[in-house]
């Protein structure tokens, strides 16, 4: 068989064969084309075929080749963290915004370490730390952090466990997914970790503790960022309406929906 003859035949889209034929044989996007005509060895057959047969399971592409775009940057991921998705991007570039040159900030529950890293490859200026109650989770983000020679500071330890200081700017992305919620058991959520998916609530009680917890850790003037779910950005800032905060706001991703939420910590 060629490259080809299995596009021909493949029962996934013609994205999803490209990109695992390419991840199974080690070729490039151009060897794809140019070598498309080759005949494939037992060998290659195999790879080719148990990569299939993965993705038909419902398995996501990004843990099947091990890697996934964000922000431009290539990452390393594991069954250990999240698959970060693009309306996470917007949490980035708000934050990238907020951190004063010089600045430091945190990012909470950092998973791959998607945010932290983006945000570190953007401010090779300012002090990055992040956190993750995972321990397999900080060494997938560690190595990212290496790969793309960002400094981040990692702590094991679960929300602010651990935290010493303040900082200009605290960022997460945490579990906000409600128990039972029918998208646990469906998709690509169904091999992610469900730990970092739902907090095993109502969706804001990571959210809560958060806010709860940021007065603490956040300078006077700094800023909270959380992204949340799409329908929950009411929720999140009548949260933030407890007189300690400023400028509560919401911001919409690409497709419209307010997808992170924050606020100005008032001047003591």
């Amino acid at each position: 068989m060629t490259v080809d003859d299995w596009l021909r035949q493949a029962r996934l889209t013609p994205l999803e064969a490209r990109i695992l034929i390419a991840h199974a044989l080690q070729w490039s996007r151009v060897e794809l084309v140019t070598r498309s005509q080759d005949h494939l060895n037992d060998t290659q057959v195999h790879a080719i075929e148990t990569l299939f047969r993965r993705r038909e399971s419902g398995e996501p592409i990004a843990y099947i080749t091990g890697h996934r775009e964000f922000h431009g940057l290539d990452f390393e991921l594991t069954p250990a963290v999240l698959i970060p998705r693009p309306e996470t991007e917007l949490l980035v570039e708000l934050a990238n915004a907020r951190l004063p040159v010089g600045g430091n900030a945190i990012d909470l529950g950092t998973g791959s370490g998607a945010v932290a890293v983006a945000l570190a490859h953007l401010r090779s200026d300012a002090q990055i730390t992040a956190t993750d109650i995972s321990f397999e989770a900080l060494q997938v983000a560690q190595r990212n952090a290496a790969r793309h020679h960002c400094k981040v500071h990692f702590i094991c330890g679960d929300w602010y466990h651990g935290i010493d200081g303040s900082f200009d700017l605290i960022v997460s992305n945490p579990p906000y997914i409600a128990r039972g919620d029918p998208h646990l058991t469906q998709g690509d959520l169904r091999f992610e970790p469900l730990g970092a998916l739902t907090d095993k609530a109502d969706g804001l009680r990571d959210i809560s503790t958060i806010i709860a917890g940021a007065p603490l850790h956040l300078k006077a003037g700094g800023w909270l960022l959380l992204e949340h779910g799409f329908d929950q950005a009411v929720a999140v800032r009548r949260l933030l309406t407890n007189g300690l905060w400023t400028d509560v706001t919401s911001w919409r991703d690409l497709a419209g929906l307010e997808r992170v939420s924050g606020a100005c910590l008032q001047q003591r």
